[in-house]
């Protein structure tokens, strides 16, 4: 089966009535998490990106507060895991400046967790890389927003 494209896609929702257009969605909901998610996203938490930035940030501290430091292997996989799910909610919101301030809470919290520079450095190598990702997202940004994360990322420093 080929693929229609976004704009073929987008033709024909156009012919689609509301209702039509309704139980496509639910449809589409029905099969995958994620589709599921990005639904649930764009339809109750769009609409105030703050609530949305804080829920993130709520779920990252219950991540880290869930780590296993007794091993470093297993520290690691949940260093992992939190990123995956940063990464997959900042995707969701596909805003520059809700992505910069979660990758900048992820490193302060990696930072302040100990983890970072002292234990492991494949730890820390994913660190730089969440720093470096992260002040490539700033420089993104207009440079009224820009100036807090500059200092954020300052104080992150390597």
């Amino acid at each position: 089966m080929k693929t229609a494209s976004i704009q073929e896609i987008k033709q024909e929702l156009l012919h689609l009535t509301p209702k039509q257009v309704q139980e496509l969605c639910l449809r589409l909901a029905r099969f995958k998490k994620d589709n599921k998610e990005l639904l649930t996203y764009l339809l109750f938490e769009a609409h105030d990106e703050e609530a949305y930035i804080s829920s993130i940030k709520e779920e990252i501290d219950e991540l880290f507060s869930e780590i296993n430091t007794s091993h470093l292997y297993y520290a690691k996989k949940s260093l992992r895991k939190i990123l995956r799910v940063a990464n997959k909610n900042v995707k969701y919101s596909s805003s520059k400046q809700t992505e910069a301030e979660v990758l900048i809470y992820f490193c302060t919290k990696l930072k302040a967790s100990g983890l970072a520079k002292e234990r492991n450095a494949v730890i820390y190598k994913l660190y730089q890389s969440q720093i470096k990702k992260a002040e490539k997202t700033v420089a993104s940004l207009h440079e009224d927003l820009q100036y807090e994360y500059v200092k954020a990322l300052q104080v992150l420093g390597l």
